[in-house]
């Protein structure tokens, strides 16, 4: 009764300091339960059992997707159609919303039956998928080997590298800075001589080429000039102004994508590139919900939300099998790539790398990559001699990439690894090549059923005490992966209960832990028997 009591006072003590907010909840977490949601980035922190500081799905996004979901391994979820402000502490979530009430809703008993129950009424699955090659064959991305100095010389130097050192080719990314300006659809012809030839060539290699795309669009040019006289950007807020967007690469116009012929406009000018080079897809970065703060913009879809802008932005992916994004909003279930956001060259940022992934799954965004193998953070990569690199850092990187949805190399390992560990490094390309059926064919289910590719354990073993746990992961359902995400050449690992095969073929009974050696060589991994 104390305890109800005082949940109650609580209650009306946020509903009294917090007039404005139109509905706020504090959720006591139960004895034994566990939680997950709302931010991919904060996957490292879940389950949430610290503090977490107020964090504002509308403003923020931690470089990342950010879900209006949390749920927990008692069946319990939570679900919003608008954003909510969200705070941890002491055991228990405060969620406040300008919007809408929000009530915690029982799918089910298990982390499982939550998701799904949630998944089936909010995001279901559309039945479409990326294209298959993105499950099958590794990706590359020129942004660490060439940054903002992207040409056709050095790219088709990347791509021949790819296959002079035996890596399987798959999908490459020309990343930003090929093109005149931002907002601008042709190649710089200094550094593009002749891009047709290059993409042809390419693709005569095996490689599919995707561009690196933003909404944005250079002031003082003819395409700023041409999207004003047409309304198609977003204006300053209460002028017909366009307004000026603030970035990483300064300061921009930005598409009004909640216009539905500037949004069709947008998706013109990368068909007609589509047409005329033979461009494969793209990659659709920023989006990120704090660009486009309400209190500053005005756009053609009045009373739009920060994150109305960051989901018409995603909605120009589907029109396109290959595709890619770092921010997002809502949108679990469509045929949309994701990736992590931008990680360090460290130690610290691998161990982010599965709970990050489970948490993208979790979120809806099955079709995950995990960022680019040892890290997508350019300014990680500066003032590092080839000889200083950290070889072993980059060798259990890429074994993580391995057995996930999909693996991204940028910084190029033949040029940063001794043979032995560049070996090591092709090898965990291959198994992923050889491993592709079978993420292929978890992908084509998750485009039905909605599952995560990536399972946290607790998922995929309720009530076997591994809710916790942050360093495993099943891939579907048959295979348990324990990479080493740390310095040390030696893991632990418990594993469920039934019948495990190690990939050296050895035997054992579940329900144990073990304790094993892992040389740099080997990535341990189990069969479900």
């Amino acid at each position: 009764m104390k305890k109800n009591f005082l949940f109650l006072c609580l209650c009306f003590f946020y509903v009294v300091s917090n007039a404005q907010v139109k509905h706020q909840i504090l959720l006591n977490m139960e004895d034994n339960e566990y939680w997950w949601g709302g931010v991919v980035a904060f996957g490292s922190k879940m389950p949430y059992l610290q503090t977490v500081e107020t964090f504002d799905l509308a403003l923020q996004n931690g470089n990342n997707q950010v879900v209006p979901f949390f749920l927990s391994n008692q069946g319990r979820y939570i679900w919003s159609d608008s954003p909510f402000r969200f705070e941890i502490k002491d055991k228990t979530i405060r969620i406040e919303s300008f919007y809408e009430e929000i009530a915690v809703q029982q799918g089910g008993k298990t982390l499982k039956e939550a998701y799904l129950t949630a998944a089936k009424k909010h995001f279901p699955s559309t039945g479409i998928l990326p294209d298959s090659l993105f499950f099958t064959m590794p990706q590359y991305n020129t942004w660490i080997e060439l940054m903002y100095d992207q040409n056709q010389a050095d790219i088709m130097k990347y791509a021949q590298s790819i296959v002079d050192n035996h890596f399987p080719e798959g999908v490459l990314m020309i990343d930003d800075n090929w093109q005149k300006q931002y907002g601008n659809f042709e190649f710089k012809p200094d550094k593009f001589p002749n891009p047709k030839e290059m993409v042809e060539q390419l693709h005569a290699m095996g490689f599919k080429v995707m561009l690196w795309v933003c909404p944005f669009v250079s002031a003082d040019s003819p395409e700023y000039r041409f999207l004003k006289s047409k309304s198609y950007l977003l204006k300053q807020k209460g002028s017909d102004i366009p307004a000026i967007i603030n970035w990483w690469n300064g300061a921009s116009a930005c598409y009004d994508l909640t216009h539905p012929e500037a949004a069709a406009y947008f998706i013109a000018q990368l068909k007609t590139m589509q047409v005329e080079y033979g461009i494969d897809g793209f990659k659709f970065d920023a989006g990120d919900n704090q660009f486009y703060n309400p209190d500053r913009i005005d756009s053609y879809q009045k009373n739009t939300k920060s994150v109305d802008h960051t989901m018409a932005w995603a909605k120009i992916g589907t029109q396109f099998a290959f595709n890619e994004y770092r921010a997002g909003w809502q949108m679990g279930g469509e045929a949309l790539v994701q990736r992590l956001g931008d990680k360090d060259y460290s130690w610290e940022a691998v161990k982010m790398l599965i709970p990050d992934m489970i948490a993208a799954g979790l979120l809806g965004y099955a079709y995950t990559c995990p960022d680019m193998i040892g890290g997508g953070q350019f300014t990680s990569f500066l003032g590092i001699n080839n000889d200083q690199f950290n070889q072993d850092l980059i060798v259990r990187s890429a074994q993580v990439h391995a057995l996930m949805p999909m693996m991204q190399f940028s910084v190029a390992p033949w040029r940063i690894l001794n043979s032995e560990n560049k070996e090591i490094v092709r090898n965990a390309a291959l198994l992923h090549k050889k491993m592709g059926g079978y993420i292929l064919e978890f992908a084509k289910q998750s485009a039905v059923t909605g599952e995560p590719i990536v399972r946290h354990l607790e998922y995929a073993f309720p009530n076997e005490g591994f809710a916790e746990c942050k360093d495993l992961f099943m891939l579907g359902d048959k295979y348990l992966v324990a990479p080493v995400v740390t310095q040390e050449n030696k893991r632990t690992v418990k594993l469920p209960q039934g019948k495990w095969k190690d990939e050296q073929g050895k035997i054992y009974k579940g329900g144990r832990t073990e304790q094993f050696d892992v040389p740099l060589s080997r990535l341990l991994y189990f069969e479900r028997l």
